[in-house]
């Protein structure tokens, strides 16, 4: 049985507003939970990648910069060497440098985008404000590529230390089935003036229908009813996140164990950038 995770990160991550880790397994067309788990520092974050664990895991952060970005900065052009580029620059120099590139741009044209961005919805991934994306693949990425993880479509073989054990991570984005459930309605906030009534119905029906199969990834969650409860409960959805990150997860798992060695990825996917899970 392989061991399935999904990961709602957090650039600042804190006891109050953790990473959370959802675990779980494929049983057939079932993704059955099995715990939640918060992880409450980056240094924490780091002891928990470091363990002798195998894994496939969905992490809802951005893996890869735009080219048109890389390329007008001047930056390496393959994606490890951009990678240690950034990983070197301090958050200052990241948020001066984004800005000074979109100052330079057109209204309406200030961010770059990857291809992946318009079919899965997401922000562009030098975004460094609402959210702060960019600060979340400068805080993630850099970590699992030290872990010696495998990022299929950028940096395929992982640890080859004799006997380490296969960790595999793949970028996951939850917007993108929860929007194709709710379509724009909102279900979170960690705002607690914001965490209305219509939030906490738009948390019963996503979890509903994520049990009943209803997205395009042709599986069903299987909850206990404490489970089912604390995920309603979460008004942050946190904890929603990472089991929607679990659930691609098992879809890109699924696409592994028929034969696709980049877990459902597009194989023409540009090497630089990445793509999102499904999208």
């Amino acid at each position: 049985m392989v061991q399935l995770l999904g990961c709602d990160f957090s650039s600042s991550p804190t006891l109050r507003k953790p990473i959370v880790v959802a675990w779980g397994h494929l049983r057939g067309s079932v993704v059955v939970l099995e715990r939640l788990e918060a992880l409450s520092s980056l240094s924490t974050f780091e002891q928990w990648l470091a363990l002798p664990q195998a894994w496939v895991g969905g992490f809802d952060l951005p893996f890869g910069l735009p080219r048109a970005l890389v390329q007008e900065l001047g930056w390496p052009q393959t994606w490890e060497a951009c990678i240690r580029h950034y990983a070197g620059l301090g958050r200052d120099d990241i948020r001066a440098t984004l800005a000074a590139f979109c100052h330079a741009r057109p209204v309406g044209g200030k961010f770059a985008h990857r291809a992946c961005d318009i079919p899965a919805g997401s922000s562009p991934s030098m975004k460094w404000v609402n959210p702060p994306v960019a600060f979340m693949l400068h805080a993630g990425v850099p970590r699992l590529l030290d872990a010696g993880v495998a990022l299929p479509g950028l940096h395929p073989h992982g640890a080859t230390d004799a006997g380490s054990v296969q960790k595999v991570a793949l970028e996951a984005y939850p917007g993108l089935l929860a929007r194709e459930l709710l379509g724009r309605r909102s279900y979170k906030s960690d705002d607690r003036a914001k965490q209305t009534p219509e939030r906490l119905i738009a948390r019963k029906d996503l979890v509903t229908g994520l049990e009943t199969g209803k997205t395009r990834l042709g599986l069903r969650l299987k909850l206990t009813h404490s489970q089912r409860d604390a995920l309603v409960d979460d008004a942050s959805g946190d904890s929603l996140d990472a089991v929607l990150c679990l659930m691609q997860a098992a879809w890109g798992q699924q696409r592994h164990a028929q034969g696709d060695a980049w877990y459902g990825l597009p194989p023409d996917l540009d090497p630089l950038e990445g793509w999102i899970l499904s999208a």
